[in-house]
């Protein structure tokens, strides 16, 4: 088998092992976040709200790389659960505000313990975490440079 041959192996694959873990990640995450009544993605954006108190879908979207197909049946459920409000913008109406609801911050006290916890899974230290995530960035980066 040549070199170019060789490169389509599994284990040659930097992209593989990546899907692996984000997968076993999130799975990880889903009996945590059942107990929340949210999937991970809805997770990530009432982390990104808990942070911020507000966004449009525009800034949601382009911080957590969620299209609008994805991002808009996501909110219309966080806003039926009372989590969030959407309104549209009042200085560009084609924008939606989001904005985070008593009920969505209340939320955030039950998921406190959830990174706490997804770290003693990981069972990395903290020196090796802020590594992996920096290097994780940097891919990223890297791959936004390209397109």
């Amino acid at each position: 088998m040549n070199i170019e041959e060789e490169q389509l192996n599994l284990h040659n694959q930097l992209c593989f092992p990546i899907y692996l873990c984000s997968k076993e990640l999130i799975r990880r995450y889903t009996p945590m976040l059942e107990k929340l009544d949210l999937t991970y993605t809805q997770y990530i954006v009432m982390m990104f709200l808990w942070e911020k108190k507000t966004g449009n879908v525009s800034d949601i979207s382009r911080v957590l790389l969620l299209d609008s197909g994805t991002l808009t049946p996501l909110l219309k459920k966080l806003e039926a659960k009372g989590y969030i409000t959407r309104k549209r913008s009042k200085v560009d109406e084609r924008n939606l505000d989001v904005k985070i609801t008593e009920e969505g911050m209340a939320l955030r006290k039950k998921a406190l313990k959830i990174p706490s916890q997804i770290d003693k899974i990981i069972n990395l230290d903290l020196k090796d975490q802020r590594e992996l995530y920096s290097l994780i960035y940097k891919v990223l980066l890297n791959l936004e440079k390209g397109e």
